[in-house]
Parts: structure tokens; C-alpha cells; sequence
């Protein structure tokens, strides 16, 4: 084993609590297909919860309710337009993970 992976695993060795429930929180996130499916349709472009619901026909209480669960880890952002709210991902290592995830899935 070289340095560099020896380093790797000391770092995973040094969890504090804090950290270990902001990880066992964002898969939580990604463990529920809702969730997946919002953020996986933010990938592509920002939305609104009624443009996220009719994209995923889903009702707009359902997707309020799942992007305020997002928006607390901090994995989605909003922006104010007028009367609209904009959604899209704010986290792009929890984004690069969910791609890595699906490719992994849909890999043969």
C-alpha cells in the first residue's frame, strides 16, 4: 500500500459524529426514489416545484415537501423570480455521486 492510499484510509479512520451524520443524512437523501428522481431531473436544468410535479407527475405537495428535505442537507437551492421559486442542485460532489450511482446501475 502506497502513502497516498494509506493517507485515504487514515481519513476515514478520524470521523467525528458530526460528519458521520451529515454523510448517513445524504443517503439518506439518495435512498428514497423521489428524492433521486428530482435530482436527477435538476441535473439538467433549474425548476419550479410545478414544472418538477408535471415533470414527474407528481403532486406539488409531494415535491414541496421533498425539495424542503433537500434544501435542508443543502443539496438543492432556490432562486426568487417575481412570485416563482427556482430550484437546482447545490451540492456537486452529492451530484457527481447520484450520476456515478445510476451509471453504475444502468452499467451491463
Amino acid at each position: 500500500m502506497d502513502n497516498q492510499e494509506q493517507d485515504v484510509i487514515l481519513e476515514h479512520l478520524d470521523l467525528d459524529e458530526e460528519t458521520l451524520f451529515i454523510v448517513s443524512q445524504t443517503f439518506k437523501a439518495l435512498g428514497d426514489p423521489t428524492r433521486i428522481r428530482i435530482l436527477n431531473l435538476l441535473a439538467d436544468h433549474e425548476c419550479s416545484v410545478s414544472e418538477i410535479a408535471e415533470g414527474l407527475q407528481l403532486s406539488q405537495s409531494t415535491v414541496s415537501h421533498q425539495l424542503r428535505f433537500l434544501k435542508n442537507l443543502r443539496l438543492v437551492k432556490f432562486r426568487r423570480a417575481g412570485t416563482s421559486i427556482y430550484y437546482s442542485p447545490d451540492d456537486k460532489h452529492v451530484m457527481a455521486l447520484l450520476s456515478q450511482a445510476i451509471n453504475h446501475a444502468c452499467h451491463d
